[in-house]
């Protein structure tokens, strides 16, 4: 469980660079975990990358990375790497640009929230993917300890409230905005996307920063509040 060694780094550092690969390398412990191979050959996108610190841990095990976002805000040293300008809730050619059918592997972490129509990217993420590639998703569901993001645990109070109280009581800027840049999303509303509009199959499940408690993703209700972010293994669904 890395959930307490985030906490404190977060809370003496924010998030930096080492925060963020702490939740890197972590991820990947547990895509290890799954049997994936993570290595050189490995064709990867880090879809929604931000720094690209999640694609350069997979660069440095030896994966040929693609970065892609709305603009390149990667670190210095991988400014070189091939990276494409996608927004995932306007760029209907996205598959296109990016590249249909060519990935082993695509990273989508800490994005879903942030997007306005969650279920039109899903819809055809499948495209992306090689015939065995997989899809990494992860994202931090509304009713999560830090659904809120920097406003928790006063998104608990609403959407509206909870914000508004948040800007009265704090001298920090806020930077997300409810239904601008942040979206309540629901673990239960997303797997259901996925199972029946989707080109793609659930292969695992866990609460991201504990994954020992996998067990919590199969109980509804429950999971939307324990689960302080939800990381999914998704693959292209089979035939049948």
């Amino acid at each position: 469980m890395i959930l307490p060694q985030l906490l404190w780094r977060f809370f003496k550092h924010r998030d930096d660079a080492v925060f963020y690969s702490m939740q890197a390398e972590d991820a990947l412990r547990w895509l290890d975990a799954c049997g994936l191979t993570l290595g050189p050959g490995l064709r990867v996108l880090d879809l929604g990358c931000g720094h690209g610190v999640f694609g350069a841990c997979l660069a440095r095990r030896g994966a040929s990375v693609t970065f892609a976002d709305a603009a390149n805000q990667l670190m210095p040293e991988h400014r070189q790497s091939r990276f494409v300008a996608v927004d995932l809730d306007r760029d209907t050619d996205m598959i296109d640009r990016l590249g249909r059918g060519q990935y082993d592997l695509v990273i989508c972490s800490n994005v879903l929230e942030h997007l306005a129509h969650p279920e039109a990217w899903l819809a055809t993420a499948h495209e992306l993917l090689s015939e065995k590639g997989h899809l990494y998703l992860s994202w931090t569901n509304w009713l999560s300890p830090w659904g809120g993001h920097e406003f928790s645990p006063l998104h608990y109070l609403g959407a509206s409230v909870g914000p508004a109280l948040y800007d009265r009581l704090s001298s920090r800027k806020r930077f997300h905005q409810p239904h601008v840049n942040l979206f309540p999303t629901y673990i239960g509303s997303i797997l259901g996307t996925i199972r029946t509009a989707s080109g793609l199959e659930v292969e695992r499940a866990a609460p991201r920063y504990y994954t020992e408690f996998a067990f919590l993703m199969a109980i509804p209700g429950v999971r939307e509040f324990l689960a302080w972010n939800c990381a999914l293994l998704l693959r292209r669904k089979r035939a049948g």
